[in-house]
């Protein structure tokens, strides 16, 4: 029987993940490509030496990678669908040869989840995986065992994980079905799997509650309820507009962002994460560009999203009604953001200087107590501490974007040590993991 709908689901109902090696749920049997997954120390910054050109790092730090993606389980949901909903839920199915994630009868997304690093740990480029299924993607994209013991080789900690069936901000839902009970037990049985996941690891990983933007009760209640499962954070689509909730301007969201800065869930909007953005991913790049540059013009341009939110969400007050809210902006990189903090106090001053004299401070000042931004593969033509101090150091988190294009593999550390060497050491500390074990409470 399906569970109330004022009500989240009755987790006494839901079949718990079994325990597997490392403490996560997994059991070692992944299933192949036809199915899907058949079920569900770090290190840090010493001292420079005068020369030195790498890192010297300690074994006591925990290293925090603030944005991965990850593969869900082939049954995550219909294992835990109420009885009658097995076959509506996110389930795996063949289209054309090709796996896809299928909702109540409406492809989602084919079975790869943007991956680009294959079985044998070569990257490839992005267009060269479009017909890659789960038999050629690493391991690692879909396997916890095989993640968990890729992140030790790679001296990772822990890593925040964001969805790959439902869109990355979940944001491909609301338009797949109308039926707002169906969806709802979507979003509801991702985050049951996902608390479980959060604690069967020891935080180690670290999934962000996905929120059903569609309706601002829903998110008000989903929130809550995510907290009390032990999530440090929440999961949203830039865009709820798309799916017939107000957009972010609006005041109606402010339960939410109350319940989220009461509740210490900081709100993580990735790049990418909405209809739109990803609309805008196809149409920046000329058309008789080559195919395999029009993902790197596209990659490159979905920054702007990130300017976007950060843009909007000062513009509209949000930060002086909750000052306590934290943001953060996901593989968003930094090198664009001292420009629009600028830029922000300049246009508004500009085009609205009634509406400037409303806030409280200038519109670049919110982005040092209240927005996060990620880092990975910026040197800033040798000045990259001079960058670092224009956003701020105690705003930056580390990111490795494993299994997706720009990502740092197969050595992500070893990447980073050019570029943390021309750091202070407490630059390279707060930035390769103290900003994130604060952010999320480790």
């Amino acid at each position: 029987m399906y569970h109330d709908i004022s009500q989240p689901l009755d987790r006494a109902n839901i079949p718990p993940i079994a325990a597997g090696r490392r403490k996560v749920a997994a059991g070692g049997n992944f299933g192949d490509a036809s199915t899907g997954p058949a079920t569900d120390p770090g290190r840090i910054v010493g001292e420079q030496g005068k020369d030195a050109v790498t890192v010297k790092l300690a074994e006591d730090f925990r290293v925090i990678d603030a944005d991965t993606h990850f593969i869900e389980a082939g049954d995550l949901w219909t294992r835990r669908a109420p009885k009658g909903y097995e076959e509506r839920v996110p389930r795996i199915l063949p289209i054309d040869g090709i796996n896809h994630w299928v909702l109540d009868g409406v492809a989602l997304a084919p079975v790869r989840g943007g991956g680009v690093v294959d079985r044998d740990g070569n990257k490839s480029a992005f267009v060269e995986s479009f017909d890659w299924g789960l038999d050629r993607i690493h391991r690692a994209a879909f396997d916890l065992d095989t993640r968990l013991a890729l992140m030790d080789d790679c001296g990772v900690h822990a890593q925040v994980l964001f969805p790959s069936a439902i869109g990355i901000g979940g944001h491909t839902l609301a338009n797949a079905t109308v039926e707002p009970m169906l969806r709802r037990l979507v979003v509801e049985l991702y985050n049951d799997a996902m608390a479980e996941l959060l604690e069967s690891s020891d935080r180690r990983f670290l999934p962000m509650a996905v929120m059903p933007a569609w309706s601002v009760d829903d998110c008000v209640r989903e929130a809550t309820r995510a907290a009390g499962l032990g999530f440090r954070g929440v999961n949203m689509t830039s865009d709820p507009d798309e799916t017939g909730a107000p957009d972010l301007a609006s005041r109606e969201w402010d339960p939410l962002w109350e319940v989220c800065a009461d509740l210490s869930l900081p709100v993580h909007f990735h790049i990418a994460s909405s209809l739109s953005q990803m609309d805008f991913y196809g149409k920046y790049f000329w058309a008789s560009q080559h195919e395999y540059v029009k993902p790197a013009i596209g990659g490159s341009m979905l920054f702007l999203g990130s300017a976007r939110v950060v843009i909007n969400s000062i513009f509209a007050g949000i930060f002086d009604r909750h000052p306590k809210l934290k943001m953060v902006a996901v593989e968003s990189g930094l090198g664009w953001i001292p420009f629009i903090l600028e830029t922000m106090d300049y246009e508004i001053w500009e085009n609205a200087p009634a509406q400037a004299a409303e806030l409280s401070r200038m519109p670049s000042e919110y982005f040092a107590s209240n927005w996060y931004a990620t880092f990975w593969f910026e040197r800033a033509k040798g000045n990259l501490q001079a960058l670092v101090d224009a956003v701020g150091e105690d705003n930056l988190l580390f990111e490795t974007d494993f299994p997706h294009p720009t990502c740092l593999y197969p050595d992500p550390l070893g990447t980073m040590d050019a570029k943390m060497s021309l750091l202070r050491p407490e630059s390279q500390r707060k930035i390769m993991g103290d900003n994130a074990a604060k952010l999320y409470r480790l």
